[in-house]
């Protein structure tokens, strides 16, 4: 088995996949500091169209999604104040296992998101 990280994002308000949303991979380097991977954007379907890592490219730590999910809000006319209440989700998770699957999926509304390890 190959490993990866893939991501979707659902917009709980809509009922539908949130299109659109900018999501930055950073990966958690000593001293609390980051290293840019990659920039992605979701597709019509909430999903970005490559895993965000695979293969020789899964290491073991620390890494970052950053979800942009204030200009998704924006885009589509959604007031969440000024400034923004959401602006930039991070969900900060580890990998263990390089050879597995992580599913690192985000579910916003304009009050609120989760997250959980998917498969």
């Amino acid at each position: 088995m190959t490993g990866k990280v893939t991501t979707h994002v659902l917009d709980l308000s809509l009922g539908k996949p949130a299109s659109g949303v900018l999501v930055e991979l950073w990966q958690v380097i000593p001293d609390n500091k980051f290293e840019f991977i990659q920039i992605s954007y979701t597709n019509e379907d909430g999903r970005v169209n490559q895993p965000l890592l695979e293969g020789a490219s899964m290491k073991k730590g620390v890494y970052e999604i950053r979800f942009h999910v204030g200009d998704y809000f924006s885009n589509r006319s959604i007031l969440l104040g000024d400034p923004s209440f959401l602006d930039c989700v991070p969900i900060r998770f580890g990998i263990s296992e390089p050879a597995s699957h992580y599913h690192v999926p985000l579910l916003i509304s304009p009050g609120g998101y989760s997250t959980y390890r998917g498969s």
